[in-house]
């Protein structure tokens, strides 16, 4: 290798290095900024299993995900943390983690008291716990959702809306007809992408009490055919919940209660 080029390939990687860290130093900047602007700090995660950090590195180079399989392995969590950590940090110029989800619930419970916001607060308590735990703060969800960078929605109201600049989670969504599927799907706007998170071993719609087909394995088969899309399958050995579901899930499989 001639000094000259040496020379210029070393100048390069330096170019290189330090534009790089300034990418870097002007993210971290509009992290804080953005941080202070709703007085709460996010926690960093990282990958716990390859099954994980499968779904980091799909979500960073921008695809839409469907995050399918076993309980405990941390869909609904990672997809919390990817969301919120872009739009604090206006990744893409995001404003808004949209959640959504069925209001199905494995048994019948009679009628839940109240309004229409104090009976889907019950469905809520996940993500409530979810968000305590990013930012170490009991009040963290609530705070979100009063500066508009949390909306929680259900199927039953999603028709006739767009979700412009958002990033939309619809959380189990094994519970969602294909109809509530497609209605969900067809609500996303200009500069926006969604996650599908769940697990069709746990569909509530096929139950005696609904007998409902869920729309799980029609729709995967029809993202899986578009480009925009990437899938991530979870099993027993991406567990995180606790060594005890794990040991049990794992049994179901090896008893072939779950193929």
């Amino acid at each position: 290798m001639s000094s000259t080029f040496a020379r210029k390939k070393n100048i390069t990687e330096f170019d290189d290095y330090i534009n790089n860290r300034q990418k870097k130093k002007d993210k971290k900047a509009r992290g804080v900024r953005n941080r202070q602007s709703v007085g709460l700090t996010l926690r960093e995660i990282q990958p716990l299993t390859d099954t994980q950090r499968d779904v980091f590195r799909s979500y960073n180079n921008g695809f839409n995900n469907v995050l399918h399989g076993c309980a405990g392995t941390g869909k609904t969590y990672l997809s919390c943390y990817l969301a919120i950590r872009d739009i604090m940090e206006k990744i893409d110029q995001k404003q808004q983690l949209i959640i959504v989800r069925s209001v199905v619930p494995s048994r019948d419970m009679g009628f839940l008291p109240g309004s229409i916001e104090e009976k889907s607060k019950v469905y809520e308590a996940p993500y409530e716990a979810i968000f305590t735990d990013l930012f170490g703060r009991g009040d963290a969800y609530q705070v979100l959702k009063q500066k508009q960078k949390v909306v929680f929605t259900t199927t039953s109201f999603v028709r006739g809306q767009t979700w412009d600049d958002a990033i939309v989670l619809v959380d189990e969504f094994q519970n969602l007809s294909w109809g509530e599927l497609n209605t969900v799907i067809t609500r996303v706007g200009e500069n926006s992408r969604i996650i599908f998170s769940g697990d069709g071993k746990q569909d509530d719609l096929s139950s005696e009490r609904y007998s409902t087909e869920s729309g799980c394995e029609k729709f995967i088969g029809v993202l899986s055919r578009m480009d925009s899309f990437d899938s991530v399958d979870f099993g027993p050995e991406d567990i995180v919940r606790s060594d005890f579901v794990r040991e049990y899930l794992e049994t179901c499989y090896k008893m072939g209660i779950y193929s």
